[in-house]
């Protein structure tokens, strides 16, 4: 095991703020002194079923402390993922149900160990305690909180003055979330910068209950693929770790350039050298920013596909775009119609778009169509009102990266009227 002072140089690389880090040094020095490894906690909502590029700073930090010989417990919030984290919040999000969160809780610990080792990883839901206590221990918990601590917030500040509602089981939030920390007896607890309040509560809430104050280690946020808000499940601007290499290299490409850098350093492993060389290539008058984000692009797919993928998926990307081309596979739904066949043999195009999965509703398909979105064999579709006839097989796209193939065959009707 390395010094205490040696892990602290390792584990600052990155991080934001400690909190505090003295006492991180203290904790690391008696580590070594007693062989014992720390606890190191991270939680994860299970709010929607990917984790994405912003979760994967944190889990990259909690591999160092495992390649350190310490301990890291992931606990997937299905407790306090049926409430959804207020933070930066400006209305009550929808309260999932306990099989929704349950379904995306299955998907992530899959996911985890694309970053985590497996045989250091313990993975626990919250649900262990918070299903276990009795109202006594639930009020005895809210107790050991003012309300003036928990409005100190700046979204629960805002909304208040704004007279928007604010639900009293989003002010719970924080309490749950804190008293992870307190069952588990965490040592340490990662957060990303915005999570400051939650991660300091649970300071509070492990001193409250006798047990020695866990450190916080904050760690910057990584903005979404807009380039503006943070990378989010719930805004859908994320690139998902487990997504195909083809989607993650698309969606990387489509980042605004003056996210190229950000990208570097917080979604990749490329060294600090390496970095500073991308951002004096970008600097040089004869700079292309679209060879570097292919740079990019190749470094994220092969962080979690491999070498190979990232190649196919480039390939892939140029015969689409670059090139003209199509991909290699395309899907061929089955088209299921409300109604009965128009005599004409025509479909509506807006119907065509919503059946074959490629919008979300009839009034996505036309907000697609007016921004001339779409494509039908290649041509754009301008016209919603327009039909399909489906006497031959037909290619549909949506933006740069959906496709499907219309067969005759595979559209049906379901006979209803309305």
């Amino acid at each position: 095991m390395l010094s205490a002072r040696e892990q602290l140089d390792i584990l600052r690389e990155g991080v934001v703020e400690i909190i505090k880090e003295e006492e991180l040094e203290a904790k690391l020095e008696r580590s070594v002194r007693e062989g014992r490894p720390l606890k190191i906690k991270q939680g994860f909502d299970p709010s929607a079923p990917d984790l994405h590029l912003g979760h994967a700073i944190g889990l990259r930090k909690l591999r160092q402390f495992q390649d350190l010989g310490h301990t890291v417990i992931v606990i997937i919030g299905d407790y306090t993922g049926m409430i959804g984290d207020p933070t930066d919040r400006s209305e009550t999000r929808p309260k999932l149900t306990h099989d929704e969160v349950q379904a995306n809780a299955r998907t992530y610990t899959k996911q985890l160990h694309k970053i985590l080792d497996p045989l250091k990883t313990e993975v626990v839901m919250n649900g262990d305690w918070f299903s276990k206590m009795s109202f006594a221990e639930v009020m005895d918990l809210a107790g050991r909180y003012t309300v003036a601590r928990i409005l100190e917030r700046d979204d629960f500040t805002n909304r208040f003055q704004n007279q928007q509602p604010i639900s009293i089981h989003e002010l719970f939030y924080p309490l749950m979330q804190g008293y992870d920390s307190v069952a588990i007896k965490a040592d340490v607890e990662l957060g990303a910068t915005e999570q400051k309040f939650n991660c300091l509560v649970g300071r509070e809430l492990q001193k409250a209950y006798g047990v020695e104050q866990q450190v916080v280690m904050l760690l910057p946020v990584l903005e979404g693929t807009d380039g503006v808000r943070r990378m989010s499940k719930s805004i859908g601007n994320y690139i998902g770790i487990d997504e195909s290499p083809k989607e993650m290299y698309g969606k990387t490409m489509s980042i605004p350039d003056t996210m190229i850098i950000r990208y570097f350093e917080l979604a990749t492993v490329v060294g600090s050298e390496e970095v500073a060389a991308v951002r004096r290539e970008l600097e040089g008058s004869e700079a292309n920013p679209r060879d570097t984000k292919r740079k990019l692009a190749r470094a994220i797919v092969s962080l979690y596909h491999g070498p190979e993928a990232a190649v196919s998926a480039e390939q892939e990307f140029d015969r689409i775009f670059a090139k003209g081309g199509l991909p290699d596979e395309i899907p061929e739904p089955h088209v299921v119609l409300k109604g009965r066949p128009d005599e004409r043999g025509g479909v509506w195009i807006v119907a065509l778009l919503t059946g074959a999965g490629l919008t979300k509703s009839n009034g996505d398909a036309r907000r697609l169509i007016k921004q001339g979105g779409i494509k039908l064999d290649g041509s754009p579709v301008t016209n919603v009102d327009s039909e399909v006839p489906l006497d031959e097989p037909h290619l549909l796209q949506v933006g740069k990266r959906r496709f499907a193939k219309i067969l005759p065959e595979r559209v049906t009707y379901d006979g209803r009227e309305d």
